[in-house]
């Protein structure tokens, strides 16, 4: 690791500093990725100027205090193990660093993650969601556009919104897409879907960009890709409309697009290279869906799983001998 050249009891803030750029430069982490490690930061920042610390001090007692304040503020399990998994690393780089003596997070246990499945919709409601209307102007076009392929794709929604033009292939029914990592990976995409998205090329982004240039493949009414946050909003619009559940988020059309799959009898290797998961244990999760065609495949295809057929007579109580 490159010394940081950071000067002896340094301030947090310039720690945290240090610490971000080594991970965008050193070790060239993806910008989602150094985002989210920034938010954590500067929560813990801000958490420990409240209680009257500036320094780095590997403060056991501190650390857990810490991590009780965000228990109390009711976080799910899932995001405290990840604050505490960014606090690891930016210790052990501090250690690394010369900057504190021991890692104050080396015996802390990850919390352990609960088994709760994701949301997902069932068809009538994505049929809904994706549902044309007579009235929709160029923001709901493509809004449209945007739902219909992240369900037929199961995309991320940083990977939809970084979308470009040239990453579609609509003849070959393929999307090009840079996951995490900056890992590529080929999805194909469904014959709905293009149609959705030939309808928004046709007409909605045309008006959205008023004859401005972009390489980006949804657009806003300024010529920018939409954002995250505000495709996030949208869809709930959308759903809200639809009347589905609150908290429609963009990762339950993916949670829903993966479900579906399975449902169908798609493979788990299939589902996860098409989610971009790294590894297959993540992808696991949704085999919750396969659970009520476990019978129906045992009984179909085992050959002691069928039951014997009542006897005739005695009132089909009776049972004939298998072994007669």
């Amino acid at each position: 690791m490159k010394k940081a050249d950071l000067p002896s009891s340094a301030p947090l803030p310039l720690l945290i500093r240090a610490y971000l750029d080594f991970c965008r430069i050193e070790k060239g982490l993806a910008a989602l990725t150094v985002e989210a490690y920034t938010r954590d930061l500067r929560q813990f920042e801000d958490w420990c100027h409240a209680q009257g610390a500036t320094a780095a001090d590997p403060n056991d007692e501190r650390l857990r205090r810490y991590l009780d304040s965000l228990y109390d503020s009711g976080l799910a399990g899932r995001s405290i193990a990840r604050h505490l998994v960014t606090l690891r690393n930016f210790y052990r780089f501090l250690l690394a660093e010369n900057q504190i003596t021991h890692d104050p997070t080396a015996l802390v246990p990850l919390p352990r993650r609960g088994m709760g499945l994701p949301k997902f919709l069932n068809r009538q409601q994505v049929e809904t969601l994706t549902a044309p209307k007579d009235t929709d102007g160029p923001q709901r076009l493509r809004d449209q556009a945007m739902c219909e392929l992240l369900y037929a794709s199961g995309l991320r929604v940083s990977e939809l919104c970084r979308l470009e033009s040239a990453d579609l292939n609509a003849e070959l029914g393929v999307l090009r897409v840079l996951g995490k990592g900056n890992k590529q990976r080929l999805v194909p995409v469904g014959k709905q879907a293009l149609a959705a998205i030939s309808a928004y090329l046709a007409s909605a982004r045309p008006a959205l960009l008023k004859g401005r240039v972009s390489k980006h493949l949804f657009v806003t009414a300024r010529g920018g890709p939409l954002t995250r946050q505000g495709f996030w909003k949208a869809l709930g619009l959308r759903g809200k409309s639809a009347g589905i559940f609150s908290g429609l988020s963009p990762h339950v059309l993916r949670h829903t697009f993966a479900t579906h799959l399975l449902e169908g009898g798609a493979d788990l290797r299939s589902v996860q290279t098409m989610l971009g998961h790294a590894d297959i244990s993540t992808t696991q999760i949704y085999t919750h869906v396969a659970r009520s065609r476990l019978r129906q495949v045992v009984d179909q295809h085992h050959p002691r799983a069928q039951r014997p057929a009542p006897a005739s007579g005695s009132g089909g109580h009776s049972r004939k001998d298998p072994h007669e």
